[in-house]
């Protein structure tokens, strides 16, 4: 099953198109993510990331929500075992 997960950008390279990308944050983990697919998407919006790529923007309210029930469920955990 795949999943999308919410996080917010911290920083946006100065590239364009498919190089654009930038740092963003998932409960306190940080990851580098393409933001080819959201060019309107700047520093401090939220965005649904999937497989590394951001793939929409989001409401800070809605990000919340579902970063929540994610650290209930043990997501967040998971998401930096797999870096290990």
């Amino acid at each position: 099953m795949c999943l999308a997960v919410p996080g917010r950008i911290l920083t946006i390279n100065d590239a364009e198109g498919v190089a654009r990308a930038g740092r963003v944050e998932f409960g306190g983990i940080v990851k580098d993510v393409s933001l080819a697919f959201v060019p309107e998407a700047a520093i401090g919006d939220y965005v649904i990331v999937h497989v590394g790529f951001a793939i929409a923007r989001v409401d800070e309210a809605e990000a919340a929500r579902s970063l929540k029930y994610m650290e209930e469920i043990g997501d967040i955990k998971g998401l930096s075992e797999a870096e290990a």
